[in-house]
Order: C-alpha cells, then structure tokens, then sequence
C-alpha cells in the first residue's frame, strides 16, 4: 500500500548542503534518491567498482563510506551487501530517516567529520553508472490507454484498442543488457524495414524512423519465490523507487517485425535511464488516484483491485521531453520543449503491473525494471513520443479525427530544421518532477541521450 507522509516530508526541512535548500531543486532533503557511484577500487587504481550513494542538491553522498566510518550502523562495510539489506525489506524508510539527520540544518555530525571528503563529493566530481539494483530483469509494458489508442488510431482507426487492452494491462519481456546510463551516446540501429510496395524483398540499412517513448521505470527492491505471486495490497512493498526511462524505438524496424510476437529488433537496441532511484516513501505526498475507468469499461478482476490501489495508487508526476539538433547546439541554442505529460494518466497502475506479471508464479527480484509504457495524455501537446506528436489525428476530439497514420506536421526547430523522428545528432532530455502545494518540489533529474549514425561496418 502507499507510503504515509510523515515528518521527512515537512517542507520546512532545510539542509546545511545549501544547494538543496533552492526551491527549484530536483534534490532537496525532502528526496534523497538512490544512486551508483563509480570509482576505484583501493589498490588497484585501473580497476572500477560500484558505490552506493544519494543526491542532495548539487551533491553525492557516498553510503558505504559512511558505514566506513561509523555513521550508519550497518556491521557489513560491502555496499553489495548494503543493497540487499535494502532490498530485503523492499523500503528504505529507516535509512531516510538516518539520512535526513545527519545531513540537516544545525546538525554538525557529518558536516564537522573529519573525513567529510571521502563521503561527500561534488556530482560534477564523479561518475554515475545505471542505478543501483536496476541490473535484473527487464519488462516493458503498455500501460497508456492514450498512447495505445493514437498508436491504434493511426492503423486500425475503427478498431483502435485490441480486446484485451482494458482487462490485462500488456508487457513484453525486454533486453536488460543494453540498458545504459543516461548521457550514453546510442547508435542509430540497423535491420530489415518491410519491401517496397510491388517488391517481395525486405530493405536492410540504418532506422529512417527513429523515436523516443517517453516512460517511467519502477525498480522492484524485494521480489518473490518461484511459483508464488505477490498480492495486489502488497505490490508496493516490493518496489524500491521510480526513475525515467528513454525506451528508444525503430519505428520502420517495429512495423515489419512485431507481427507475430512483438518488439524485437526495434526496441532491444538501447534503453536509457536516469541514474537516480526517487523512492517510494518519498513519492508519498505526491500520490493521486488510480485511472477512474470510464462508464462501460470493464472493471479489472479481484486480482487487480484494492481500495488502496483505487484510492492512491497512481502517481502525479510531471513529464517533460525536450530536443536539442547538433545544429542548436552548435549555435548555443538552448533545447525546445517538444511535450509535457503526467504519469497520473495512466491506465493501469504500478501495482497492478505487479500483480499481474506475478500472478502466474513469475518470480520477479531485486534489480528487475519495469517499464510503463509511453506516457500520453489526450491532447497534442502532451503526447510523449514523435510518433504521436507529429501524428495529425486526434483521437480524443468529438468527433474523433482521425487520419492515415502517415500525414504528419513536423516540429519545427528554431535553425529551421524540421522533424518527424530523430536524425543523426539530436539529443533528447527527458525530465520528471513532483509538485504540490504545501510540500518541497522533487526531482528524478534528466535522461539524456544523443544519436550517432549507424554502424555499417
């Protein structure tokens, strides 16, 4: 069940890290999201081990140094075995707490340590790696009613959402090793496009028809035995946290290869993440109700459905994507704003994708990623992939209009460049954050990524 809001999320909370006090930070003692910290390992300088750390304002507080040196009462001193207590419980309640005392205004235990340079450390200063524990399993799913039903619009527009949409909510088993952190640089994909009208071969070359799917991840942090399944009153208790996911996609891959079993090629290519992990408890303020289904729509089965889930189960989270051209960036232009979505839309709600993908015995762990699904709302603006947003139908209007799927109006870039998909050196910066009165705004930080040409050799 949801987390309560209790006295770490007082919004009169400050730090003596004074750039978590800014009201605009992504990162104030309020959040505190999990992180890997790349480094050394001692004595053997060119070997790289993993740490785990948190982000306060413009800071990284690296955990097992604080182990290392008293500060945290954890007996094991291997940040490896630091996680796992984590993801035992699945929570991170009493280590917020701990956190959150030792990194407040007027409190001086840390601030006054004489080894404050080994735990804290500028975030220009070191180097983040994908988050920590979201190294397992890998399920993306399609859990945007909006999104499903433009994409279905454009193809089967008198029938745009298959009969099992509202009663499953739909996943595919995806590729967890080339998940990669955000700033990676990804390599435009390369594979078969369907033949030409009148051939019977397929095209090969690089992806004409490259696109984000703007998304959130949940990182399961306590997982289940084989053959068992994890109630829906419980599904929370074993996610960790959130962060935003990039699940880039080959559109022209996508169309030739999906029928009959789904993304292949198209989506294994690269996913980025942000390198943080907001956790649930500090999600808590910022919860909102569950999808309300509208009249006629079928009600999920007993599995799926809890009055806690109804009440609170969904998030309200802020999502932006952006797109800065080499040619921008060349000419110091800043990135356009191309949408801006909210996660509460969303159709079906993390814990039911829980439920669900457990239901059968599937034992999920510690480190799997789930994916939502492209996050869109019902209008243009709010569509959070080109597909949708240079699409020219509109589903939602009344009546609906609906066009073929390939008249579109490009977005227009201030060079006057134009685009209906990514070309070669675009980067695209997705942002997430959570806003409500009488509570500190909170952050996930960017996913950022740019596209390199192909690799044809």
């Amino acid at each position: 069940m949801p987390y309560a809001i209790d006295e770490t999320h007082d919004p009169n909370l400050k730090s003596w890290v004074e750039s978590a006090n800014d009201p605009q930070s992504d990162f104030p003692i309020q959040n505190l999201p999990l992180c890997s910290v790349l480094g050394s390992v001692e004595d053997e300088p060119e070997a790289v081990s993993a740490h785990i750390g948190v982000r306060i304002g413009d800071m990284i507080l690296v955990l097992d140094a604080l182990v290392q040196h008293g500060l945290l009462e954890e007996t094991e001193d291997d940040w490896w075995v630091f996680v796992e207590d984590i993801a035992e419980s699945g929570q991170t309640g009493n280590l917020r707490k701990r956190l959150q005392h030792l990194l407040r205004e007027g409190n001086n235990e840390l601030r006054d340590h004489p080894q404050l340079d080994e735990m804290l450390f500028p975030v220009s200063e070191v180097e983040l790696s994908t988050p920590i524990l979201a190294s397992g399993d890998y399920t993306d799913f399609y859990a945007s009613i909006n999104h499903a039903t433009n994409v279905g619009s454009m193809f089967r527009p008198d029938n745009p959402l298959l009969p099992n949409y509202k009663h499953i909510p739909i996943g595919y088993h995806g590729r967890a090793s080339s998940i990669v952190p955000s700033g990676t640089r990804i390599k435009r994909p390369v594979g078969q496009q369907a033949p030409d009208e009148g051939a019977r071969t397929p095209n090969f070359g690089p992806c004409k028809l490259l696109d984000y799917e703007m998304e959130m991840g949940a990182i399961i942090g306590r997982g289940n035995e084989l053959g068992s399944r994890i109630p829906i009153e419980e599904a929370e208790d074993h996610i960790l946290g959130m962060c935003i996911l990039n699940d880039w996609s080959a559109r022209d891959l996508q169309k030739w290869e999906y029928q009959p079993l789904g993304p292949f090629l198209a989506k294994n290519f690269a996913s980025t993440v942000s390198p943080y992990i907001v956790t649930m408890e500090a999600l808590a303020p910022f919860r909102c109700a569950g999808a309300v289904r509208p009249e006629g729509d079928p009600q999920p089965l007993p599995y799926m459905t809890s009055e806690d889930n109804s009440k609170a189960g969904g998030v309200d989270i802020t999502l932006e994507v952006w797109l800065a051209s080499a040619q921008m960036r060349e000419q110091g232009m800043e990135p356009i704003k191309l949408s801006t979505g909210n996660f509460r839309d969303m159709y079906w709600t993390m814990a039911q994708m829980v439920a669900h993908h457990s239901v059968n015995g599937c034992n999920m762990q510690p480190g799997d990623l789930l994916g939502s699904g492209t996050v869109s709302g019902t209008t243009r603006e709010s569509r959070g992939s080109l597909l949708e947003l240079t699409w020219d139908g509109d589903p939602f209007a009344n009546p609906p209009k609906l066009v073929p799927g390939t008249q579109r109006t490009p977005i227009k870039l201030p060079t006057g460049e134009e685009r209906k998909f990514i070309a070669d050196g675009d980067e695209i910066i997705m942002k997430a954050y959570c806003e409500r009165e009488g509570y500190r705004r909170i952050g996930f930080g960017e996913c950022r990524g740019i596209i390199e040409p192909a690799d044809l050799g």
